[in-house]
């Protein structure tokens, strides 16, 4: 399939620089953590509150196993690299881009995590923590890596339409 899945740590820039680079390259926009909210009708923090870290991974896979788009960028949630099943199905529809920030850039972009909807496995209590525990994760699935390390919003949407071969027309 000819989508763009994009990837990485919360804050990395996967729902902004996803909807504006669709726009640039003409192509549809899919939210997942909106998805998931809209079937919900509940917030990420308050389902992660309600159901626990595995029990909203269990409704992360499902809705991202059950994903089917064409020629569009999916912005996933930071966690859906936990749902192997989940992973593999996305890798099946596109290419994966890793928006890779530095667990620095992270701290320094996220305030709340729990406000935020961030799903802490048990053990994981510091941006630093999930960052080490995520890294290896979007690394074993990206087929396109981006470093996002200092960049604006417009540098990273430049960026990732140039790593997934779309030029400047």
């Amino acid at each position: 399939m000819d989508n763009l899945i994009l990837i990485g740590m919360p804050s990395a820039g996967k729902s902004t620089a996803g909807v504006l680079l669709a726009k640039r390259i003409g192509y549809g926009f899919v939210d997942c953590d909106l998805m998931i909210q809209g079937e919900e009708k509940a917030l990420l923090s308050d389902l992660i509150e309600a159901n626990g870290p595995e029990g909203y991974l269990n409704l992360e896979n499902r809705v991202c196993s059950g994903l089917y788009v064409s020629r569009c960028v999916v912005a996933t949630g930071g966690s859906v690299c936990y749902c192997e099943e989940a992973m593999e199905h996305l890798k099946s529809l596109g290419t994966i881009i890793y928006l890779e920030i530095s667990a620095e850039e992270a701290e320094r972009r996220l305030s709340n995590l729990k406000k935020r909807g961030v799903v802490m496995r048990s053990g994981i209590h510091t941006v630093k923590e999930l960052h080490r525990e995520r890294v290896p994760l979007y690394e074993k699935y990206a087929d396109i890596v981006v470093d996002c390390n200092g960049l604006t919003i417009d540098e990273t949407v430049e960026t990732l339409a140039a790593a997934a071969g779309f030029s400047r027309s």
